[in-house]
């Protein structure tokens, strides 16, 4: 790898004009693994090519060796690639590039398997009934897709999260047979980048305003960190000819404004009660 790849890497992630304040001797650490997750993008033009053969069980077998709490291994997957994608599609947003990837991946929270541990060993798994257990579910759900989404990008692949998996929790359940205890944290759409559509490295906020380094800084340098961020995401729309997309700061308060901008995911505590979670 060239030394500059890093360099320029780093530079797409916070935007030229914005100092990520990582050493020059930092920037120049030579590892594919490292450049893989800087590069990561959401890929909504999918190619319509099948995945090679095997792939599939590849990127499981990579999200199976993320950490996960106690060894509990407190989460599924369903993964679709031509059986029920289109109505997953439909209930995650209507979102055509669901259906144009060629896999979909469901993460799902699974307290099933230790409900039926516990009853084979005739347990009574109380813990089951505590809100850290779901924690923890969607937690282990989280640190697997991650591990599936660098594996599917080291393998050229493009990736998409999809939340809206949340938006018609019971629906979705329905739709895939989920049983009690089981729910759906998350989607993920996998498959080859349309090379005719490419997407550009969203710049992230600066370090400054992220890392805390020993406790908790209040300096009083939020507002301006957050007004630089609103420059340098205008900055990148405005090469991406969005110039009409809202400011960081705007945008991110309308969507958490009212419960109407959660597209329906403010029924997720009810859901959870009537999949059988009944957390206290």
């Amino acid at each position: 790898m060239a030394e500059a790849d890093i360099s320029h890497l780093i530079q797409a992630r916070y935007g030229p004009t914005v100092s990520s304040g990582i050493t020059p001797a930092g920037a120049v650490i030579r590892n594919s693994t490292i450049k893989t997750l800087l590069q990561h993008r959401s890929i909504r033009h999918f190619l319509p090519e099948k995945l090679p053969e095997g792939t599939l069980e590849i990127i499981i077998a990579t999200a199976q060796s993320a950490a996960t709490s106690s060894n509990l291994q407190t989460w599924s997957v369903v993964a679709l690639d031509n059986d029920n994608k289109d109505e997953a599609a439909t209930l995650c947003g209507n979102q055509d590039f669901i259906r144009q990837a060629p896999l979909f991946l469901v993460f799902c929270a699974d307290l099933d398997r230790l409900t039926k541990v516990s009853a084979q060993h005739e347990l009574r798994g109380e813990g089951l009934e505590y809100t850290d257990m779901f924690l923890m579910a969607s937690l282990d759900a989280a640190l697997a897709g991650q591990n599936a989404t660098i594996a599917a990008e080291a393998l050229g692949l493009g990736t998409c999260y999809v939340g809206a998996a949340r938006n018609k929790p019971l629906e979705l359940a329905q739709l895939l047979g989920l049983p009690p205890r089981v729910i759906a944290v998350f989607g993920l759409a996998i498959g080859r980048p349309n090379p005719s559509k490419p997407t550009a490295v969203k710049p992230r906020l600066p370090q400054k305003e992220i890392l805390h380094k020993g406790m908790w800084r209040v300096d009083g340098r939020q507002a301006a960190n957050l007004a630089e961020y609103d420059s340098t995401l205008a900055s990148f729309n405005a090469g991406e000819k969005r110039e009409s997309v809202p400011a960081w700061t705007h945008r991110s308060a309308k969507r958490i404004e009212k419960v109407e901008s959660l597209h329906g995911r403010h029924v997720l505590k009810d859901a959870l009660q009537q999949t059988g979670f009944n957390l206290r």
